[in-house]
């Protein structure tokens, strides 16, 4: 586990929050209506449900922003990333409800709705409360700074885009690097505290590298057991998309040492 919560530059989550929000809107304006009802990799999610779950999640802070505290257990990113699976019922009714409300027209109107959610949030980052290092923001799970609360819109914007361009055919999404780090940074730390140790160093350079897994700590020379792989293949193995058998035959992880095999770990996000 780390050594102390890693702590995320608030200005830096909102600017890689406003570009990843805006790829994502820049792809959704140029779909064509055909493509709407392509299957996604989110069992029986089209592409028009899984653009309105990301709208749901999109317009989620500034519409709630100002909800009166109900007094909810304190949350931290990690304990986030443990417990949103436990939502995904709820999650995936919105969806189907949201997909049914403004999500089942043409391209033109399901990109004005996604625009207008996406306009949502990005006028938030501009407001002062965005920058409010006191501000709390309730959820379901519990009480977060609302800062963390806007990391956690990274991890949705930044998997859901991958998803899309899944969908589309598309080799990669073109995401926020910023975006990109703080995902992957956070999802390294969630292994780590999901399956504390020191048996295996996991790199993904060249934004994390963390201490998992329990057994004999590693102290000097070269780790025994190592892992290492890009950025989108973890996000993809953390979250369920990629299978680690499949990734390690691709190539797409290097996996060396008797410790290193991590699909029991796997995945860390629901």
């Amino acid at each position: 586990m780390p050594a102390k919560p890693r702590t995320y530059q608030p200005q830096k989550v909102r600017a890689g929050l406003a570009g990843q929000t805006r790829a994502l809107s820049a792809a959704v304006a140029a779909l064509g209506t055909g493509q709407l009802d392509l299957p996604t990799r989110l069992g029986q999610w089209r592409v028009r449900e899984l653009l309105a779950h990301l709208a749901v999640q999109l317009e989620y802070v500034p519409a709630h922003l100002d909800d009166l505290p109900q007094g909810r257990a304190p949350l931290d990113l990690l304990g986030w990333v443990a417990g949103v699976g436990t939502v995904a019922p709820l999650l995936d009714e919105q969806a189907r409800e949201r997909s049914a409300a403004e999500f089942a027209g043409d391209a033109a109107s399901v990109a004005a709705a996604f625009g207008r959610a996406a306009d949502a949030l990005t006028a938030l980052l501009e407001r002062p409360e965005a920058a409010d290092p006191a501000r709390r923001f309730e959820i379901r799970l519990g009480s977060m700074a609302l800062s963390d609360m806007l990391v956690t819109r990274l991890v949705e914007t930044v998997v859901h885009a991958d998803d899309l361009a899944d969908a589309l055919g598309l080799d990669a999404f073109p995401h926020d690097r910023q975006a990109l780090a703080a995902v992957t940074r956070l999802l390294a730390d969630a292994l780590a505290d999901q399956a504390p140790g020191g048996a295996v160093e996991v790199r993904v350079p060249p934004y994390a590298v963390v201490q998992a897994v329990p057994g004999p700590k590693h102290t000097r020379g070269t780790p025994p057991n190592v892992v290492e792989t890009d950025p989108l293949t973890w996000i993809r193995l953390a979250t369920g998309r990629a299978d680690w058998a499949a990734a390690v035959e691709a190539a797409e992880v290097s996996a060396s040492g008797e410790r290193s095999d991590l699909r029991a770990y796997l995945p860390v996000l629901g």
